[in-house]
C-alpha cells in the first residue's frame, strides 16, 4: 500500500480523485442512452421476476462506480511505482470501462437486447480478467471490483431472461 507525504499525498489525491471522476463520467455516458431508453421502449418488455426497481440502478451503479475508481487509483499508483504489472492492468481497466459504456448503447441505443447479451458476455471476461491481473498487482484492488462483477453477473442473467422473454 501507498504511503504519502508532502507532494506525494498530494499526487496520491488527485489521483484518487480523477480515477473516480473518470469511472462516474463513463457511467454518464452510458446513462445518456439508458435514460431515454428506461422510459420508452425498455418500459413495454417482459421481464422477469428478480429485475429490480428502476431507482435502484442509479444509485448501485454510482457506488459501483466509485469503487471501480478507487481500485483503478491503487493500479495507477502500482504503475507510478515502476510495477511492471500495472501497465497491462490500466489497459484491462480501460478495455472493461469502455465495453462497461458500450452496453449501454447495444442494449439501449440500438433496443437489441441480444447485442446487449453478446456484449454483456464480453464485459464479463473483461471484467474477470482484469480482477485476476489486478490481484497480481494490489489485492485490495481486485477485492473492490468483486461487487462489480457480482452486479454484471446479475444485469447478465436479467439480460438474458429479457432476450428470452421477448423473441
Amino acid at each position: 500500500m501507498e504511503w504519502a507525504t508532502g507532494n506525494t499525498r498530494i499526487e496520491m489525491i488527485v489521483r484518487y480523485v480523477a480515477s473516480i471522476v473518470l469511472c462516474n463520467l463513463a457511467g454518464l455516458a452510458g446513462s445518456v442512452v439508458t435514460v431515454t431508453g428506461i422510459n420508452s421502449w425498455y418500459a413495454y418488455l417482459n421481464k422477469p421476476w428478480f429485475t429490480p426497481p428502476n431507482w435502484v440502478f442509479g444509485p448501485v451503479w454510482t457506488v459501483l462506480y466509485i469503487l471501480m475508481g478507487i481500485s483503478l487509483a491503487m493500479v495507477w499508483g502500482a504503475w507510478k511505482e515502476k510495477n511492471p504489472l500495472a501497465r497491462t492492468g490500466l489497459i484491462l481497466f480501460g478495455t472493461q470501462l469502455a465495453l462497461n459504456v458500450a452496453w449501454s448503447y447495444l442494449f439501449f441505443g440500438l433496443q437489441s437486447p441480444l447485442l446487449g447479451l453478446a456484449g454483456i458476455i464480453v464485459l464479463w471476461i473483461a471484467i474477470a480478467a482484469t480482477i485476476i491481473w489486478f490481484w497480481r498487482i494490489r489485492r485490495l484492488a481486485a477485492v473492490i471490483m468483486l461487487p462489480y462483477i457480482v452486479w454484471v453477473t446479475i444485469a447478465a442473467f436479467l439480460n438474458y431472461s429479457i432476450w428470452v422473454l421477448n423473441p
